[in-house]
């Protein structure tokens, strides 16, 4: 599949993948901040952003999607990054492919089930808030973005998140709002989205010291606990873990200094 992208700077690759629902605009602001360092490469995954809808939507896709994108970009190898649902996807990448991979960091998610845990869990339940409005994936009826945020606060109270899903919503050429992602395979397909690329996956592959590994989590965060950084321990026992005090899950929108100066240490 050939992935839609964007591209900042020049100097050694740098590949951010973003996290479910997220597109490559999510990292603009952060890309521009590195490209006097690196060639900056932002592809939106299949199912998101401009790249083009499928029927399915796995993490082996994923990983091969990402294989073609080297392949296409002429990457020999690059310094990737993966938030969230993107960094399940940079795991498996990496594991498959060590000798494209020159370092790896993974961005609030950790390699395990969420749907295993506790069901008060607060991004679970916001995805199920997000869920219910991708039941009714009819946008055709609302005539203005405020009338797709009042729908969207009829369900959603955080006004960050509506803004991040409005993000996802654009005008077809016909004039009407349409969703920008696959509304329909993303819901189908949440929950093996969520529970998969757990340790079952990297017991006959660990440990993994081939590169190096940067784990970074908002502490206001409940994606990685202390719990899940033991496990990343056995699978990455050379791992750097790396804490942001006062951030949450989307912490390169607010630490985003902060971030790029995580990203641009040598470890």
């Amino acid at each position: 599949m050939k992935l839609h992208y964007r591209q900042y700077g020049s100097g050694p690759a740098l590949i951010i993948l973003h996290g479910l629902y997220g597109s490559s605009d999510n990292w603009i602001n952060i890309a521009k901040q590195l490209q006097e360092h690196y060639t900056v490469l932002l592809p939106d995954l299949r199912n998101h952003g401009a790249s083009p809808h499928t029927p399915t939507h796995t993490y082996e896709e994923m990983a091969n999607d990402l294989l073609q994108f080297y392949e296409e970009t002429n990457t020999e190898d690059a310094y990737l990054i993966g938030h969230s649902m993107g960094g399940k996807v940079a795991m498996r990448f990496a594991a498959e492919h060590p000798e494209k991979v020159n370092r790896l960091m993974i961005i609030d998610i950790a390699p395990k089930n969420y749907l295993t845990g506790d069901r008060s869990f607060k991004h679970i339940r916001q995805h199920e808030l997000i869920l219910q409005l991708l039941d009714n994936p009819d946008l055709s009826k609302y005539q203005s973005r405020k009338e797709l945020d009042d729908y969207f606060g009829s369900k959603i109270k955080e006004e960050s998140l509506r803004m991040f899903l409005l993000k996802n919503i654009h005008r077809s050429h016909a004039g009407i709002f349409e969703w920008k992602i696959n509304a329909e395979v993303l819901r189908d397909t949440f929950h093996s989205i969520v529970s998969e690329m757990d340790l079952s996956w990297f017991e006959e592959r660990m440990p993994i010291t081939a590169y190096p590994v940067t784990f970074v989590r908002g502490l206001n965060s409940e994606y990685v606990s202390d719990d899940d950084c033991k496990v990343i321990r056995k699978i990455y026992p050379e791992a750097k873990l790396v804490n942001f005090e006062g951030a949450g899950h989307w912490l390169h929108a607010e630490q985003p200094s902060k971030l790029v100066a995580t990203i641009l240490e040598k470890v």
